[in-house]
C-alpha cells in the first residue's frame, strides 16, 4: 500500500513547509532579483544590499531552525503512523522505525 491511510498523504505538506522555510534561510542574505532586467529591479537589489543585507534577524533565522526541526519531527511521526495504519508496517516495525529516525533527526542526518 506505502501509505494513504492517514489524510491521503497529506504529511507531505509538512515536509513542503520545512523545505520552504529552508529556502528563506538558505536566502536571507541574498538580494530578490538574481538577474534584474530592469532598472527597478536594480535599484530595489541596491536598497536591499544597502540595507545590510538580510530579510531577517538572527533571532528570527535561529526561531525559522527551531520550527525546521519541529516540523521533521511531526512529519515523521505523521508519516510512521500512516504506514502502520496503512498496514505497510506491523507494531513492532513502527516502534523500531520510529526510534531510528527521531535518532537520525536527533544526530542532525534526517532529510
Amino acid at each position: 500500500m506505502s501509505g494513504g491511510s492517514l489524510c491521503d498523504y497529506q504529511q507531505y505538506h509538512i515536509r513542503d513547509m520545512w523545505e520552504r522555510i529552508q529556502d528563506e534561510i538558505d536566502n536571507n542574505n541574498k538580494p530578490y532579483f538574481e538577474n534584474p532586467e530592469d532598472e527597478w529591479e536594480k535599484l530595489a537589489n541596491m536598497d536591499f544590499l544597502k540595507d545590510g543585507g538580510k530579510r531577517y534577524s538572527d533571532e528570527t533565522i535561529a526561531e525559522f531552525k527551531n520550527a525546521i526541526g519541529i516540523l521533521k519531527k511531526a512529519y515523521i511521526y505523521a508519516q510512521r503512523i500512516d504506514w502502520l495504519l496503512s498496514g505497510d508496517d506491523g507494531e513492532e516495525s513502527f516502534h523500531e522505525r520510529l526510534k531510528e529516525e527521531l535518532q537520525q533527526l536527533k544526530n542532525g542526518e534526517y532529510e
